[in-house]
């Protein structure tokens, strides 16, 4: 008989919390978020601490955009709990007509099923540096 992990996918729970942001699901996207969680915009020079704050800043930013989606490119979790992911976010700015788009990447850390801290990076390799160091530190 064999037993099933009851540890989670990370690499699935967070393709499903970018399907979610994607589709602008924030009751979804902030189930993967512990209550306490903190999230720091590396580019924007900003943080956001618990559940609340960190919608409001998803519903901020995505409020802009008269069409939106985010893609993951790449999604790895490093092992202690550390997943880094790669994205693609697309979209047209409420009011233009004109197409953006920018990559990006994500560092997230978990405890017990749930993100609680994530660090959003525009520059990928520093972002990839700072997984790998986390990663190294938790082992």
């Amino acid at each position: 008989m064999s037993e099933e992990s009851t540890t989670p996918d990370l690499v699935e729970l967070t393709l499903e919390a970018f399907e979610a942001a994607d589709r602008r699901d924030l009751d979804v996207l902030m189930s993967i978020y512990a209550p306490d969680a903190v999230l720091e915009a590396i580019g924007m020079g900003t943080s956001f601490e618990g559940v609340a704050a960190i919608r409001g800043f998803h519903e901020d930013f995505t409020s802009a955009y008269a069409e939106y989606g985010i893609e993951p490119e790449e999604i790895l979790d490093l092992g202690n709990e550390v997943v880094f992911a790669m994205t693609v976010q697309q979209g047209r700015l409420v009011g233009s007509s004109a197409h953006v788009q920018m990559r990006g990447a994500n560092v997230g850390v978990f405890a017990d099923g749930l993100l609680v801290r994530q660090w959003l990076y525009t520059d990928i390799d520093e972002a990839r540096a700072a997984a790998e160091r986390l990663d190294a530190e938790r082992a």
